[in-house]
């Protein structure tokens, strides 16, 4: 169906509709593609299982071996079919602010993009820091980077909220135990074929001496920029590219992605004004826990989800967090 639109004559007229047509028809090609790659390995244990039982001891070993690439390759099809977001399959801009507390939750933030950085590296992610602020002495006040990779923002939507960190902190002299927090945006990245409206009217525009590292060219000349949406108050900064002009774009993506979250928000609110629901969202109400002592623990507590290797997760390995997630997600919706 989706095919035969592509060959009428009239397909590239509307370039909006004709790549969201090409953009969807891709998506299930690939997982078409994923679903005869598992059908090819199940018919080739297939037969390993026949030469097993005819006596053939000596398959046992690859019999093992493709059985677990198998079970993989089965799990990872199922969390994608879990993926089927409107726009799950775009990179994802993430903003992590550090809470009260000084230098302690500073460096929880730091600790957290550590962590997220970690985890795009295990997933042949790519990011770029789009703009960052540091903390007073050690850690981040905030940080904002671009992860692009296929369906980032369909897994790391999972890490929206609140994260508590409870720790006997390094900065103390009285190794005393402290909790900090440190909140988690997740957006999606609009992409140019999206139509959002924007009023020029409504931006105010301000360049800026960029703070942070990059060398003479950085730091000499006003190439940050802060982009203000007046309607909604809406801040955002980028400093990390390397002119204005670079700087000014990233902005207004991010700004966009912003503006459409706002817009995503609304929708569902009404939905849970129809449906009956009423939910809070405030700072205190922490998504995850990180507990470092008396004992080590990660609890997610949306799912009653819970790991004892916190240095593990704090390397990266957040990938069962993120699986629970969407099929709770899932369930619930």
């Amino acid at each position: 169906m989706l095919e035969a639109k592509t060959l009428e004559s009239n397909f590239w007229n509307d370039k909006n509709t004709s790549e969201e047509v090409i953009k969807e028809l891709n998506s299930l090609k690939d997982i078409v593609s994923n679903f005869d790659e598992i059908n090819e390995k199940y018919e080739e244990l297939e037969l390993l299982i026949e030469f097993f039982e005819a006596g053939e001891e000596g398959f046992g070993e690859e019999l093992e071996t493709k059985y677990k690439i198998l079970k993989k390759s089965l799990e990872e099809f199922n969390i994608k079919l879990l993926l089927d977001g409107q726009y799950d399959d775009n990179n994802a801009i993430m903003t992590i602010h550090s809470g009260a507390g000084g230098t302690e939750a500073c460096d929880w933030a730091e600790m957290l993009y550590r962590m997220y950085t970690r985890w795009c590296n295990k997933s042949n992610y790519s990011i770029k820091i789009l703009d960052s602020l540091d903390g007073d002495g050690a850690g981040l006040k905030s940080i904002t980077f671009l992860i692009s990779g296929p369906r980032a923002y369909g897994y790391l939507k999972s890490e929206k909220g609140v994260h508590r960190l409870v720790r006997i902190s390094p900065f103390d002299a009285n190794k005393k135990r402290h909790t900090s927090f440190a909140s988690v945006e997740v957006i999606p990245e609009i992409e140019d074929n999206i139509e959002l409206v924007i009023n020029p009217g409504d931006l105010r525009i301000d360049t800026y001496r960029a703070s942070g590292a990059g060398g003479q060219h950085v730091n000499m000349t006003d190439s940050a920029v802060r982009i203000t949406h007046l309607p909604t108050k809406i801040v955002v900064t980028c400093q990390n590219g390397r002119s204005q002009l670079q700087n000014r774009e990233s902005a207004m993506k991010v700004l966009k992605s912003r503006l459409l979250e706002i817009e995503l928000r609304k929708q569902e609110e009404e939905l849970k004004k129809i449906q009956g629901e009423q939910s809070e969202i405030s700072w205190g109400n922490q998504i995850r826990s990180y507990v470092f002592q008396p004992y080590t623990l990660v609890k997610d507590h949306r799912m009653n989800f819970e790991i004892g290797n916190v240095s593990g997760v704090m390397d990266g390995d957040i990938d069962q967090f993120i699986v629970e997630y969407l099929k709770w997600s899932k369930n619930k919706g």
